[in-house]
Protein backbone atom coordinates (compact mmCIF):
# COMPACT_ATOMS: atom_id res chain seq x y z
CA UNK A 1 0.00 0.00 0.00
CA UNK A 2 3.00 2.31 0.32
CA UNK A 3 3.15 2.55 -3.46
CA UNK A 4 -0.17 4.42 -3.43
CA UNK A 5 1.66 7.39 -1.92
CA UNK A 6 3.99 7.36 -4.91
CA UNK A 7 1.27 7.92 -7.54
CA UNK A 8 0.11 11.42 -6.45
CA UNK A 9 3.71 12.47 -5.83
CA UNK A 10 4.71 11.30 -9.30
CA UNK A 11 1.92 13.27 -11.00
CA UNK A 12 2.63 16.35 -8.87
CA UNK A 13 6.26 16.15 -9.98
CA UNK A 14 5.24 15.89 -13.65
CA UNK A 15 2.90 18.89 -13.32
CA UNK A 16 5.63 20.91 -11.62
CA UNK A 17 8.10 20.05 -14.38
CA UNK A 18 5.62 20.99 -17.10
CA UNK A 19 4.13 24.15 -15.57
CA UNK A 20 6.33 25.22 -12.68
CA UNK A 21 4.52 26.61 -9.69
CA UNK A 22 0.77 26.67 -10.36
CA UNK A 23 -0.18 30.31 -10.81
CA UNK A 24 -3.28 32.46 -10.99
CA UNK A 25 -2.72 32.73 -14.76
CA UNK A 26 -2.95 28.95 -15.12
CA UNK A 27 -6.11 28.93 -13.01
CA UNK A 28 -7.64 31.68 -15.16
CA UNK A 29 -6.75 29.83 -18.37
CA UNK A 30 -8.12 26.55 -17.03
CA UNK A 31 -11.38 28.25 -15.99
CA UNK A 32 -11.76 30.01 -19.34
CA UNK A 33 -11.20 26.72 -21.17
CA UNK A 34 -13.95 25.03 -19.15
CA UNK A 35 -16.34 27.95 -19.71
CA UNK A 36 -15.57 27.99 -23.44
CA UNK A 37 -16.15 24.26 -23.76
CA UNK A 38 -19.46 24.41 -21.88
CA UNK A 39 -20.70 27.46 -23.81
CA UNK A 40 -19.61 25.87 -27.09
CA UNK A 41 -21.51 22.69 -26.27
CA UNK A 42 -24.54 24.75 -25.29
CA UNK A 43 -24.40 26.70 -28.55
CA UNK A 44 -24.07 23.42 -30.46
CA UNK A 45 -27.13 21.96 -28.75
CA UNK A 46 -29.21 25.08 -29.38
CA UNK A 47 -28.37 25.38 -33.08
CA UNK A 48 -28.52 21.64 -33.71
CA UNK A 49 -24.88 21.35 -34.74
CA UNK A 50 -23.65 19.29 -31.80
CA UNK A 51 -21.70 16.25 -32.97
CA UNK A 52 -19.56 13.75 -31.09
CA UNK A 53 -16.61 14.28 -33.44
CA UNK A 54 -16.77 18.05 -32.96
CA UNK A 55 -16.75 17.56 -29.18
CA UNK A 56 -13.68 15.32 -29.32
CA UNK A 57 -11.87 17.77 -31.58
CA UNK A 58 -12.70 20.53 -29.07
CA UNK A 59 -11.26 18.48 -26.20
CA UNK A 60 -8.11 17.73 -28.23
CA UNK A 61 -7.64 21.45 -28.91
CA UNK A 62 -8.01 22.27 -25.23
CA UNK A 63 -5.44 19.63 -24.30
CA UNK A 64 -3.11 21.03 -26.95
CA UNK A 65 -3.38 24.49 -25.35
CA UNK A 66 -1.90 23.03 -22.16
CA UNK A 67 0.79 21.30 -24.21
CA UNK A 68 1.75 24.69 -25.68
CA UNK A 69 1.85 26.23 -22.21
CA UNK A 70 4.13 23.39 -21.06
CA UNK A 71 6.43 23.95 -24.04
CA UNK A 72 6.54 27.67 -23.21
CA UNK A 73 7.50 26.86 -19.61
CA UNK A 74 10.25 24.54 -20.82
CA UNK A 75 11.54 27.34 -23.09
CA UNK A 76 11.65 29.62 -20.05
CA UNK A 77 13.64 26.97 -18.17
CA UNK A 78 16.01 26.65 -21.13
CA UNK A 79 16.49 30.42 -21.27
CA UNK A 80 17.13 30.59 -17.52
CA UNK A 81 19.70 27.78 -17.73
CA UNK A 82 21.37 29.60 -20.64
CA UNK A 83 21.84 32.73 -18.55
CA UNK A 84 18.82 34.74 -19.71
CA UNK A 85 16.54 35.85 -16.92
CA UNK A 86 13.20 35.36 -18.66
CA UNK A 87 11.22 34.94 -15.43
CA UNK A 88 8.51 32.91 -17.17
CA UNK A 89 7.88 35.62 -19.75
CA UNK A 90 7.36 33.13 -22.60
CA UNK A 91 4.88 31.08 -20.59
CA UNK A 92 3.05 34.23 -19.50
CA UNK A 93 2.74 35.43 -23.11
CA UNK A 94 1.43 32.05 -24.26
CA UNK A 95 -1.13 31.91 -21.43
CA UNK A 96 -2.34 35.46 -22.14
CA UNK A 97 -2.61 34.67 -25.88
CA UNK A 98 -4.74 31.58 -25.28
CA UNK A 99 -6.78 33.29 -22.53
CA UNK A 100 -7.72 36.12 -24.91
CA UNK A 101 -8.55 33.54 -27.57
CA UNK A 102 -10.84 31.73 -25.11
CA UNK A 103 -12.53 35.00 -24.14
CA UNK A 104 -13.23 35.72 -27.82
CA UNK A 105 -14.65 32.23 -28.28
CA UNK A 106 -16.85 32.56 -25.18
CA UNK A 107 -18.17 35.87 -26.54
CA UNK A 108 -18.92 34.27 -29.92
CA UNK A 109 -20.69 31.41 -28.15
CA UNK A 110 -22.77 33.95 -26.23
CA UNK A 111 -23.88 35.44 -29.53
CA UNK A 112 -24.73 31.98 -30.91
CA UNK A 113 -26.75 31.21 -27.78
CA UNK A 114 -28.75 34.40 -28.32
CA UNK A 115 -27.27 36.68 -25.68
CA UNK A 116 -26.81 40.25 -26.82
CA UNK A 117 -23.18 41.16 -27.50
CA UNK A 118 -22.31 44.88 -27.61
CA UNK A 119 -21.35 46.20 -31.05
CA UNK A 120 -17.95 47.35 -29.79
CA UNK A 121 -17.10 43.79 -28.75
CA UNK A 122 -18.43 42.39 -32.04
CA UNK A 123 -16.25 44.90 -33.91
CA UNK A 124 -13.21 44.01 -31.83
CA UNK A 125 -13.75 40.31 -32.53
CA UNK A 126 -14.01 40.99 -36.25
CA UNK A 127 -10.79 43.04 -36.21
CA UNK A 128 -8.94 40.37 -34.23
CA UNK A 129 -10.12 37.72 -36.68
CA UNK A 130 -8.84 39.77 -39.61
CA UNK A 131 -12.15 41.30 -40.61
CA UNK A 132 -12.68 44.69 -42.23
CA UNK A 133 -14.06 46.84 -39.41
Amino acid sequence: MEYLKFVPSFFAGILTLLYGEWSALLTILFTLIIIDYVTGMTAGVLDGGLKSKTGWIGIARKVFIFAMVAVAHLIDLLLNESGFESSQIVMTMVIVFYAVNEILSITENAGKIGLPVPEQIQGAIEVLKGGKK
